[in-house]
């Protein structure tokens, strides 16, 4: 199950349980829509409730990812897991975008904050 918020050029994702191939593809929609009205947007990714990913859904986010390697400015992802900062160091291969994990959520907005100035 995913949520999707819009914050001006801020899209908020929310990944609850596991995280399925239908959950990615909105999450494209949703980005691609942004992409259009605003041409770069950055990204918050709440992961601390995510119980897995199908692996259909690990492979479209490779090939989402390099087809947009240039149109996200920051990732920040929420997690206390260590394996997504593993995870976060791989997305790095195929994008442009800063990638950083946090555990507070007001640390992520910050860093976000920062790149909008």
């Amino acid at each position: 199950m995913i949520t999707i918020q819009h914050e001006g050029s801020l899209t908020v994702v929310g990944v609850f349980a596991k995280f399925e191939l239908a959950d990615y593809k909105r999450f494209e929609e949703e980005v691609l829509r942004q992409l259009g009205k605003l041409g770069k947007v950055n990204l918050l990714v709440d992961l601390r409730d995510m119980l897995g990913y199908t692996l259909d859904a690990a492979l479209e986010d490779i090939r989402f990812s390099r087809r947009h390697a240039h149109d996200v400015g920051r990732i920040a992802i929420l997690s206390d897991n260590d394996a997504v900062g593993w995870t976060a160091l791989l997305a790095r291969l195929f994008m442009d975008a800063e990638i950083r994990v946090f555990d507070s959520e007001v640390e992520a907005r910050q860093w976000l904050d920062q790149e909008r100035r």
